[in-house]
């Protein structure tokens, strides 16, 4: 009984459950820890029955609340690490690369200079969708960048989102796509014609010799 006389209520005589409270001003509180921080999320509503106070703009009631970070906490999502952006996480990809030769330093670096220009680095990974990443090498090779280097920065974004999806941070790599078909190849052309002139050059020179 004395255990039962305890337990914290609202005003309707609810019992809150771990973590919930009610702040000063009525508004409903719970109180979670992610990687040992004090993170806090608040609504007017404990259930979703409830009505909300006169002039308060709708809202997800607390338990609700509570179930999508339950969600996130139960998949070992890092909540934190999902607003990291795609800068940020090529930075600790790139932190990763250790003992490389000078000329893949040097590519990652001329990948980090390019992406530091688009807007596409300041997006949050987690708001990243497959069409985006397509997108978004589709518009590179549209500003003039070749293959080639297209193809250099998808080999840097790639392994950077998988890394964070191995680190279950993301639950899917939005650049695990095959780069044909999204980009054309157009060194595939130049090397064909550079063979072709090759072969035409060769029988020049057969010819010239008879």
């Amino acid at each position: 009984m004395g255990i039962r006389g305890n337990l914290r209520r609202d005003s309707k005589h609810r019992v809150l459950r771990a973590g919930e409270s009610i702040r000063a001003d009525g508004k409903y509180q719970f109180k979670y820890h992610v990687n040992g921080k004090p993170k806090f999320v608040y609504s007017w509503k404990l259930e979703p029955t409830d009505k909300l106070p006169a002039g308060k703009k709708p809202c997800l009631s607390l338990r609700e609340l509570e179930k999508q970070i339950g969600y996130d906490l139960d998949s070992q999502m890092n909540i934190m690490q999902r607003n990291l952006t795609v800068m940020d996480l090529v930075e600790r990809y790139l932190s990763t690369k250790t003992g490389v030769k000078p000329s893949t330093k040097s590519n990652y670096s001329f990948v980090r200079n390019l992406l530091k220009q688009e807007d596409f680095a300041e997006r949050k990974i987690s708001h990243i969708r497959t069409s985006d990443a397509k997108l978004f090498l589709i518009r590179l090779q549209d500003a003039g960048k070749g293959y080639s280097t297209v193809k250099t920065v998808r080999g840097v974004l790639r392994p950077a989102f998988q890394m964070a999806v191995d680190d279950d941070i993301l639950n899917k790599n939005p650049f695990g796509f095959q780069l044909a078909g999204v980009v054309v190849n157009d060194s595939v052309t130049r090397e064909a014609i550079s063979r072709e002139q090759m072969l035409m050059y060769g029988k020049e020179a057969s010819n010239r010799k008879q």
